[in-house]
């Protein structure tokens, strides 16, 4: 799950990791309070959306006096925001965060992830901080140096040393990054974090260190253990049929083809997505109902699916084990007569009970295309791709 930056940083604060002064503001005159409180010039006014590069899209702006914080909150509330993260359609602004405006002497980045592939946590840290730290990973990797922590073993003193040699401090700047590391670390683990971001983490003139941005992502999977942080879910920033997916537990992401498909099974839908793909289409969803998914779910996914507009065509391919093929086809047959079908459905169906699943969509006098094997399906989807 993504948070703001300003909820991040509550969580940095918690940590005792320095941040900048400030709070959200979700007015014009809200932010021009804050500014007032702040007592200090410039102040920096940060649209809050879930997507990187804000300041190129023009949601980062400087204010030099209260009506300038007023007119720079007027223009940045409510637009359209548009950045590389966001795509074309952009994302609507509805707060900021206000904040000191600080001198920086030098700009750093510090990231924490998992790494699978050696069950490690890695911290990484570069000189090259700032907004296009992806280009400095792209161009020259070299500038960024990496420090993989055993979760059994837990973070060592040498560890964050050999960071704040790798990037060069001078002995004041040490004594404060080592504690900032550890205390990262600490919010990582305590809050199952997918990503950690410092963007920049910034050196001030007066030689302090300040997370300037802070990114915090935590895996879905571990909310159950962190209510404070579901409190922090923002429905306004997520696809309205992915919010609406996740009241059926249903597992959704919108994606920006033309052939909508349901899957039990993550690996399965992977797979059909290829499939879709191999055939000269797009998958418009990746769309998981889950091993053990009944006719009401299969239900709702078939009319999340067909809810989406680019949708041409719809692809199901289930393998019968806990979810039975009988289920699945009660289930289809149910939301087409509630929902009604304006486009091609091809169903591939293997495993339990599979005869009863043809049979329930035979006898259903629905217009369905039951693919006998995948490449059948592949086929029957191909068709549709070259009508849409």
């Amino acid at each position: 799950m993504n948070i703001h930056e300003y909820q991040a940083k509550e969580l940095f604060k918690k940590f005792d990791i320095p941040i900048p002064q400030g709070r959200v503001a979700f007015s014009v005159d809200e932010a021009k309070e804050i500014a007032e409180e702040l007592a200090s010039m410039p102040v920096v006014v940060k649209a809050q959306i879930h997507a990187g590069g804000r300041g190129k899209g023009g949601g980062v702006k400087l204010a030099q006096s209260i009506p300038e914080v007023e007119s720079v909150a007027s223009e940045i509330l409510g637009m359209t925001l548009v950045t590389h993260q966001t795509g074309p359609e952009g994302k609507l602004v509805r707060k900021v965060l206000v904040e000191e405006g600080l001198e920086i002497d030098k700009e750093l980045y510090l990231g924490v992830v998992p790494d699978r592939a050696t069950a490690s946590i890695i911290f990484m840290a570069s000189e090259a901080g700032g907004m296009d730290i992806e280009e400095v990973a792209d161009s020259t990797p070299e500038k960024i140096i990496r420090q993989r922590v055993k979760p059994g073993d837990g973070l060592q003193g040498f560890q964050g040393r050999s960071l704040a040699f790798g990037l060069n401090l001078e002995p004041d700047l040490i004594k404060q990054f080592i504690p900032v590391v550890a205390k990262l670390y600490n919010l990582f683990m305590q809050y199952d974090c997918s990503l950690v971001e410092i963007n920049p983490l910034i050196i001030t003139k007066d030689k302090r260190l300040i997370a300037l941005d802070a990114k915090i992502n935590v895996d879905d999977n571990a909310l159950y253990r962190h209510k404070e942080i579901q409190d922090f879910r923002d429905l306004d920033e997520e696809d309205p049929m992915e919010v609406e997916a996740s009241k059926f537990n249903l597992n959704y992401i919108k994606l920006d083809g033309n052939i909508g498909n349901m899957v039990n099974g993550a690996g399965l839908a992977m797979a059909t997505m290829d499939i879709i793909k191999l055939a000269g289409a797009e998958p418009a969803n990746f769309l998981d109902v889950g091993g053990g998914a009944s006719a009401e779910m299969v239900e709702n996914g078939f009319r999340i699916i067909l809810s989406d507009r680019n949708v041409k065509g719809v692809l199901i391919n289930i393998f019968g084990g806990i979810l039975r093929c009988d289920i699945l086809a009660q289930g289809v047959v149910e939301a087409a007569n509630k929902v009604g079908i304006g486009v091609p459905v091809v169903i591939r169906m293997e495993g339990t009970n599979v005869e009863e699943g043809r049979r329930i969509l035979d006898e259903s006098g629905l217009d369905l295309k039951v693919a006998t094997d995948v490449w059948d399906a592949a086929s029957k989807v191909a068709e549709i791709a070259k009508s849409a």
